[in-house]
């Protein structure tokens, strides 16, 4: 078996749960893993080459060499090492050069078991590629030395709006499930071109899939998994200013939906077109999509609760020149 075949046959089997990180939280950043599948690498070198083909292999080698790479016992592994399968590695992640993100993380509430923030745009939710301590998660922890925070749910990093995170690991569960039982009423707005042949208010279904080729999802035939209620706030010429109502929490759903209608989100990078990435981003072109109000019932204290962003869509004419909040 080919190390190739090694790792096709890694990525369809899920490899078993993790043991606790053997190393420390670091500057809000915890430590990332790898899991060892069985395969033919005959040392642990060979095999962290193949499995990060991004990376220089005398990057690897070096990183090995200096001890920056463990198991799950916390002992060193070196590039020489045979390669034993089954087993996690941990190594802390790095970003050489990662760009400032200059818009500030608002922080909306906040109790013993929930912190809601108003994320600007630009921020990623978590870390991952280019992101590591220039995200939302990674802020928050040391922004409140809270290290065992977490996401309840994620926002795109091209999205601005309402985020929530949990304080504690007991009580994360309860929150996520409002979500997967769907009993969270998620409210956005959003900056698009008018379309005098639709007749709004409208609610669109569709079935959305990964692109095989991108990180972007597409419509296609079946059963639909996603559902958007599309109404319109004001016209502005030729845009408007949408609210958006989802059902479903599908991946770019309300980009994909309103792309798929004729009237792709303004600023959007991915719809209708891919568009090349570039390595600075624009931030006089945020896309006009805005996470505006969360409400569901707590499932810890039984209230009601509605949270809503305080910032305004740049190119919502008249919100902006009346209202007080921050321009996104």
């Amino acid at each position: 078996m080919s190390a190739e075949n090694g790792m096709q046959d890694f990525r369809r089997t899920a490899p078993p749960r993790a043991a606790s990180s053997p190393l420390p939280m670091r500057d809000g950043v915890a430590a990332s893993r790898v899991y060892l599948p069985p395969g033919p690498w005959p040392t642990v070198l060979d095999f962290l080459v193949e499995r990060f083909r991004f990376m220089a292999p005398q990057v690897l080698r070096a990183r090995l060499n200096v001890g920056a790479i463990v198991d799950e016992t916390g002992m060193p592994q070196r590039a020489d090492a045979p390669y034993r399968p089954r087993q996690w590695l941990w190594y802390y992640r790095e970003v050489p050069d990662e760009a400032a993100v200059p818009f500030e993380l608002d922080i909306l509430y906040r109790d013993a078991h929930l912190v809601v923030v108003d994320k600007p745009h630009f921020l990623a939710s978590t870390p991952g590629g280019r992101y590591l301590h220039e995200t939302a998660l990674t802020r928050l922890r040391k922004r409140l030395d809270l290290p065992a925070i977490s996401p309840v749910h994620r926002l795109d990093r091209e999205t601005a709006g309402v985020m929530l995170f949990c304080v504690d690991v007991a009580s994360r569960g309860a929150y996520q499930s409002l979500f997967q039982q769907r009993q969270v009423v998620k409210e956005y707005e959003a900056i698009a071109p008018w379309r005098d042949d639709l007749v709004f208010p409208l609610v669109h279904r569709s079935r959305l899939q990964d692109c095989a080729s991108s990180f972007a999802v597409q419509e296609v035939g079946g059963e639909p998994n996603s559902e958007t209620r599309i109404e319109v706030k004001e016209r502005l010429g030729a845009l408007a200013h949408y609210h958006l109502t989802p059902s479903t929490g599908r991946k770019h759903q309300l980009r994909a939906h309103l792309s798929a209608l004729g009237i792709p989100i303004c600023n959007d990078l991915f719809y209708p077109c891919l568009q090349p990435r570039h390595d600075v981003d624009d931030y006089a072109r945020p896309l006009q999509l805005l996470a505006r109000a969360i409400e569901f019932t707590d499932p810890i204290s039984g209230e009601k609760r509605r949270f809503e962003s305080r910032r305004v869509l740049a190119q919502a004419r008249s919100e902006a020149s009346t209202s007080a909040g921050t321009v996104a």
